[in-house]
């Protein structure tokens, strides 16, 4: 009586085995890529599975729109535009992913962000925590080597991610350890002043961190072991954390360098002493031509402006005085040489870099972009203003500039951590 509906409940049965099958492949790929990868099972499926809410930044926020209102005030060169490309918390310290997959973005609370534009329109489409897993203090400084791994500045330690842009939505994604909890400083010299650590992996293929120091102008006291550290500085090591030496002293506090691409030259800026007046001393953009030169502070509070506190004290020989002075206490913060094609000629080989704009200024200066070009034998040649207008009539800020990175297509980054937020540069030629 019931052999009518045999074949159809074969059918049904033929159906679930085949799906069943389906998901233990799918299981068993997901096992063979963890082994790969050094994570469990389970990690791996966690990994392949969409983000959880808890480690997702909406990006349709009302925020939104007030910020494309603000973008429309910002002045750039003809045929430049100027768009919102994410909404990233804090958003500080830019690394671009040398795979065009993922950008990680680092902060000067306790996240990292992952930042994906899956459609490749000009837009991110997903912000995720990066290893939400990890606890993580002032984790700034996000840098990448040429083989895709991702290196983690934090305010006291130095992690590595050997494929983050792959797995940047694993939530237990395995870190390394370059440099221990405690070991980049002495824990006593902690501080939430200048820790903001910024890093690039050198044409050597080591790796460059910069270290600025805790104070205004240090006292002399501390000066011997600051210069143990390379704190005041920044110190180079092979990518396993061995082999620390100090490739530069004399550094306030850099959170900005890069190579130049030409001649292999390590460029950075440096933030200068506060106090001294409204127009001194002036911010700097510097060029080390070789390993060991000093830049002359605390002995300079910036560019030839001796500081108060050492003014009776001999400098060392030799200091080495900026390419660029910056008009005074305008924070210049990331820089980066642009590599990229899309940008008009006279921007190609030129450094970009941003002013986070004055803190105690009387008539507030700097949240804008500048562009520094090069002359034929690779110093500075001109520095101007590329993209202003989040500095306010009435001295407020509707943004702040702290970094910029190119993308893959040329086009520039800028991130502003006032609003949380990555911003995209790109020109059009006019027709």
């Amino acid at each position: 009586m019931f052999q009518p509906q045999e074949k159809p409940c074969r059918a049904r049965l033929a159906v679930c085995i085949s799906a069943l099958a389906f998901a233990c492949a799918i299981a068993l790929a997901a096992s063979a890529q963890a082994a790969k990868d050094g994570a469990s099972p389970a990690e791996a499926a966690k990994a392949e599975a969409p983000a959880q809410d808890s480690t997702r930044v909406p990006q349709d926020s009302p925020k939104v729109k007030e910020l494309e209102q603000s973008l429309a005030a910002i002045r750039l060169p003809p045929g430049f535009s100027i768009s919102l490309y994410a909404l990233v918390p804090g958003a500080r310290d830019i690394a671009v992913g040398p795979q065009g997959k993922a950008i990680f973005v680092g902060t000067r609370g306790n996240k990292v962000y992952a930042v994906v534009d899956h459609a490749r329109l000009g837009r991110a489409d997903e912000v995720v925590e990066f290893a939400p897993a990890i606890e993580m203090k002032m984790p700034h400084g996000v840098c990448f080597a040429k083989d895709g791994v991702l290196f983690l500045a934090e305010q006291n330690r130095v992690l590595s991610f050997a494929d983050a842009e792959s797995s940047y939505r694993n939530p237990a994604i395995a870190a390394k350890t370059i440099v221990a909890q405690g070991a980049l400083i002495p824990k006593e010299d902690e501080s939430d002043n200048h820790s903001t650590r910024v890093c690039r992996v050198g044409p050597d293929g080591k790796l460059y961190i910069s270290l600025g120091q805790p104070y205004n102008v240090p006292p002399h006291e501390k000066l011997a072991e600051f210069s143990k550290w390379g704190i005041g500085g920044i110190i180079r090591m092979k990518q396993d954390g061995s082999g620390r030496e100090i490739f530069a002293s004399g550094i306030r506090n850099s959170v900005g360098m890069d190579f130049n691409p030409v001649d292999q030259i390590l460029w950075f800026t440096d933030n200068q002493v506060d106090r001294m007046g409204d127009d001194i001393p002036p911010g700097e953009l510097n060029r080390a031509l070789k390993a060991g030169l000093n830049f002359g502070f605390p002995w300079y509070g910036g560019g030839h402006t001796r500081t108060e506190d050492y003014k009776n004290d001999t400098p060392p020989k030799d200091v080495v005085f900026p390419q660029v002075e910056m008009v005074a206490h305008a924070a210049d913060l990331g820089m980066t040489f642009y590599r990229g094609s899309q940008f008009p000629p006279q921007y190609r080989g030129g450094i970009f870099s941003a002013q986070h704009g004055s803190w105690n200024r009387t008539i507030p200066i700097g949240a804008r972009v500048m562009f520094t070009s090069l002359k034929a034998n690779g110093s500075a040649k001109k520095t101007e203003p590329f993209a202003e207008g989040w500095r306010q009539e009435d001295g407020s800020y509707s943004g702040r500039p702290v970094d910029v990175a190119e993308l893959p297509d040329g086009s520039l980054l800028v991130s502003d951590d006032y609003n949380g937020a990555l911003y995209r540069i790109a020109y059009i030629p006019p027709k």
